[in-house]
């Protein structure tokens, strides 16, 4: 299952550990119970669980994505891992030390740029003008390209490795892939916080395809998971 993203970007489902039933059951089995088929009296318990924070069951479902995103998503992105062994996740990057392919890059088109907010530190306001975001765009190309010119010939014309060559490439814009494997809990927790509208927009239309692809699998329990779709 693969939705795309932005230009170039895009985010795929391979795998999935479990289903609503398997929250349900990793509850119940404090009691010796196991359900084979869900019930009413099931649809109230993850109900609870996710009301009152009770988050281990969510814990025992997993999600595996693959994500092709620019190096400023993928960073963003990354803040859900680093200290987070409490709810599982796995990251494992494609790096520009083992491998030379092509560099794709994300560039804006000229009605996609956005102004500095007024009153926040952090985010966007408005778009710029269309003057402005053809200038912008325009030059950004200008930039990739002599990136790339420079890194190809550092690699090719003067023999020098891979991992050096690549300081050339304008970083933030390149897209990068990887495969995030994370708990049920875990993916809820960076949709909460990616789905909300003071989040970025490049990662937020990320969460949104995250978002669709999750809910086929588990549609009771992150409908409750997400704080704007919870009915307390």
């Amino acid at each position: 299952m693969k939705i795309n993203v932005l230009d170039k970007g895009y985010v795929i489902l391979h795998q999935v550990m479990g289903d609503d039933l398997t929250v349900v059951n990793a509850a119940r089995v404090s009691y010796n119970k196991k359900k084979e088929k869900m019930d009413e009296k099931d649809k109230r318990l993850i109900k609870f669980l996710a009301k009152h924070d009770h988050t281990s069951p969510f814990r025992h479902a997993t999600l595996q994505f693959e994500v092709y995103a620019p190096l400023m998503v993928a960073r963003q992105w990354w803040k859900y891992v680093v200290g987070s062994d409490h709810v599982m996740d796995a990251w494992n990057e494609s790096s520009r030390r083992y491998i030379t392919e092509y560099p794709v890059f994300y560039i804006p088109k000229h009605n996609e740029w956005r102004s500095k907010p007024e009153n926040s530190k952090q985010g966007s306001g408005t778009p710029v003008d269309q003057g402005t975001g053809s200038f912008l765009t325009t030059e950004l190309i200008k930039l990739i390209e002599k990136g790339e010119r420079l890194y190809n010939t550092a690699i090719n014309e003067f023999n020098v490795a891979p991992e050096q060559a690549r300081l050339f490439l304008p970083a933030y814009g390149m897209y990068v892939r990887w495969y995030w494997t994370a708990s049920l809990q875990s993916v809820a927790h960076f949709l909460n916080q990616r789905l909300a509208e003071d989040a970025q927009k490049e990662i937020r239309e990320y969460a949104k395809a995250v978002k669709k692809l999750a809910e086929k699998k588990f549609p009771l329990s992150l409908k409750e998971l997400l704080e704007g779709e919870k009915d307390v």
